[in-house]
């Protein structure tokens, strides 16, 4: 399951690089890509620091940040969306699906 959240989440981030590559050249756009690959590129790399925690709690704690970017991340992904920028909803729904998988993998840490 790490190794397939390690990939799926590195994927994330490529996916969300090439889409900001896509979007128009506006001072919006341009801060909202600044904004996006921050979020969309913390993901996995809080993630992989995640899996080195020297605790649960430090683990949990590392997995917060990881819900929190990809939550901005799908926010972001909806303001393009809702420009009309580009096409998102599959970025839209990977962020939102890795949303859930990281809360109830807190949940489940936290009910041990």
């Amino acid at each position: 399951m790490e190794r397939d959240l390690k990939a799926r989440t590195k994927r994330f981030a490529l996916d969300i690089i090439d889409l900001v590559e896509k979007l128009p050249n506006t001072i919006s756009s341009r801060a909202i890509a600044n904004q996006l690959i921050r979020s969309g590129t913390s993901v996995p790399a809080n993630y992989r620091a995640a899996t080195r925690g020297r605790s649960n709690k430090e683990f949990i704690a590392k997995l917060g940040v990881v819900i929190e970017e990809a939550d901005e991340s799908e926010f972001w992904l909806e303001l393009i969306q809702d420009k009309g920028w580009l096409e998102v909803n599959s970025l839209k729904t990977e962020a939102s699906e890795l949303v859930a998988i990281f809360v109830s993998i807190v949940k489940k840490m936290k009910n041990k």
